[in-house]
């Protein structure tokens, strides 16, 4: 794991480049939470997709860091990587545009009265301009603590629609956020 003791009350927003550990220092959240409260009441959230790129995988779930007990709520998308996966901006929207849409019908799903919500790669949905991602932040204000992962770097572009629309939702969830660990 990374090291990193995210608090388990409020709004944590953990960010980074590719590898930087966001989804081992929310899968050892998680655990914590787990081991300390039960999973009643445990909601997760897993929009990361997985990519090999140069022997490497990018993005990843949380079940590679943790097994999640199955008394806890999972919502899995099978989740592209628009800029990675695309020769063009319009193929990158088009990814984005279906991640959305699994991610809504996850959030359409999702149940009530949270205690713990921890969501892997957060801004997946919401690199189409189309989607919103206050729906995510008021459902997770319902949980006595909330634990979010974001990529954060220039490394996937900054200048086409999909990193843009990201932009605009992490600098949402940042000001969102009791807390923000940079991993960068």
């Amino acid at each position: 794991m990374t090291g990193i003791e995210v608090p388990l009350s409020g709004s944590t927003l953990v960010t980074g480049p590719s590898n930087a550990g966001k989804t081992q220092t929310t899968a050892a959240a998680l655990e914590a939470w787990l081991d300390r409260e039960g999973a009643d009441g445990v909601v997760v959230l897993d929009f990361a997709p997985e990519l090999e790129r140069d022997g490497t995988v990018l993005g990843g779930r949380l079940d590679r860091f943790i097994t999640v007990p199955e008394t806890v709520w999972i919502g899995r998308i099978d989740a592209s990587a628009p800029r990675a996966e695309s020769e063009t901006d319009d193929q990158a929207v088009e990814l984005a545009r279906d991640n959305a849409r699994r991610a809504k019908r996850q959030i359409d799903a999702l149940p009530q009265n949270p205690r713990a919500v921890f969501v892997n790669d957060a801004t997946i949905p919401f690199q189409h301009e189309a989607a919103t991602v206050s729906r995510l932040t008021e459902y997770c204000d319902g949980a006595a603590v909330a634990v979010l992962n974001a990529f954060d770097s220039d490394e996937l572009g900054v200048d086409n629609p999909v990193s843009r629309a990201e932009r605009d939702a992490l600098d949402w969830l940042r000001n969102w956020a009791d807390r923000t660990v940079d991993l960068s």
